[in-house]
């Protein structure tokens, strides 16, 4: 197990070698087990996490905080009109500024073709580490999250489980690429084998489908490409349901009411894309429904399933905390 990972920035766990990946879930084992016993440390007493939101958030703004308070620091909950940023205030003065304050960055900004490129600019610049808490292109936090409550019902070696991850219909909004492509990047590193299903118009960007084939060369995972929910569904060990917009399906998206209303014409084409009892019937026996939540209940997937005995949608909730006190104990304060 590695032990010098202070320091590091996450903006994608392809960044990390799997030595790296594993120690952040060998210590988030550890700390749940504390966590069950009511048993806190004070390890990052009187140090400070910056979380700065240009969206929504409810597991990962929370995991962070709580995690922070359990730990003994603090997290500063800002979004860009608490600051500067609004007036214009660039990214290297963000972070040279934030540099001096406290002990790390995190950021979350999905906006299409700007969120990733933002944290790099962060990153470029801080004098500590960087986390990415959601981008337009990864979610690392989700993925190490999801590989935990894999490796909590399937064992510690999850390779050769068959994992779906689906695309499914939603109204609520046009979900980032993030989280599928944390999961077909991360899980084949795993062994694990992955199939993939949406619709033509609502792929994954090609590059990281590219990038995912490698890891699952190099990883001894597989990642299928179906063309349908039944397909991807058919014997699999888990079930992931997941809306996400249909950015990648254009040769040059737009953050526009005609790319919007392309999008939402493409969308209502596909509403039969919901996982049902029927079509979870299909997996194999003893197989869970993951989520990374929300859920858009009555259009991804049954409430029937999602409240269901095959449901593990809250211990995957849960395990962003153990595995966000995890990675800030690490980076924050591990060795030096």
């Amino acid at each position: 197990m590695k032990t010098l990972l202070r320091g590091k920035d996450l903006i994608s766990l392809d960044d990390w070698d799997l030595q790296d990946i594993r120690t952040v879930l060998e210590v988030a084992y550890d700390l749940k087990k504390e966590y069950a016993l009511g048993r806190y440390n004070d390890q990052l007493a009187h140090k400070t996490l910056f979380m700065l939101f240009f969206e929504q958030s409810t597991r990962t703004r929370n995991s962070l905080e709580a995690g922070m308070t359990q730990l003994g620091g603090h997290a500063h909950d800002l979004t860009p009109n608490k600051m500067q940023i609004t007036h214009g205030e660039s990214p290297r003065d963000t972070a040279k500024v934030l540099s001096r304050m406290g002990e790390a960055i995190a950021i979350r900004n999905c906006f299409y073709g700007v969120g990733n490129r933002y944290l790099n600019d962060i990153a470029e610049h801080a004098e500590i580490p960087v986390i990415s808490m959601q981008d337009d292109i990864y979610h690392p936090l989700q993925g190490l999250a999801d590989i935990m409550t894999i490796e909590e019902y399937f064992g510690r070696d999850p390779s050769g489980l068959r994992v779906a991850v689906s695309w499914a219909y939603a109204t609520t909004h046009a979900k980032p690429l993030s989280v599928p492509q944390s999961q077909v990047l991360l899980f084949p590193r795993f062994g694990i084998d992955v199939v993939l299903a949406h619709p033509p118009e609502f792929p994954l960007q090609k590059d990281i489908l590219e990038k995912a084939r490698w890891n699952a060369a190099a990883g001894g995972g597989s990642l299928t490409i179906a063309e349908s929910m039944d397909e991807a569904v058919e014997n699999a060990d888990v079930v992931i349901p997941k809306n996400w917009g249909g950015f990648a399906g254009f040769d040059s998206y737009t953050d526009d009411d005609e790319h919007a209303r392309l999008m939402k014409e493409n969308l209502e084409k596909y509403k039969s894309w919901i996982c049902t009892e029927k079509l979870f019937s299909r997996a194999r026996h003893g197989a869970r429904i993951m989520h990374a939540l929300p859920a858009d209940r009555g259009h991804e997937i049954t409430d029937e399933l999602l409240d269901g005995e095959h449901s593990v949608i809250y211990d995957e909730a849960e395990n962003r905390l153990h595995t966000a006190k995890s990675l800030l104990s690490l980076l924050l304060g591990g060795r030096p």
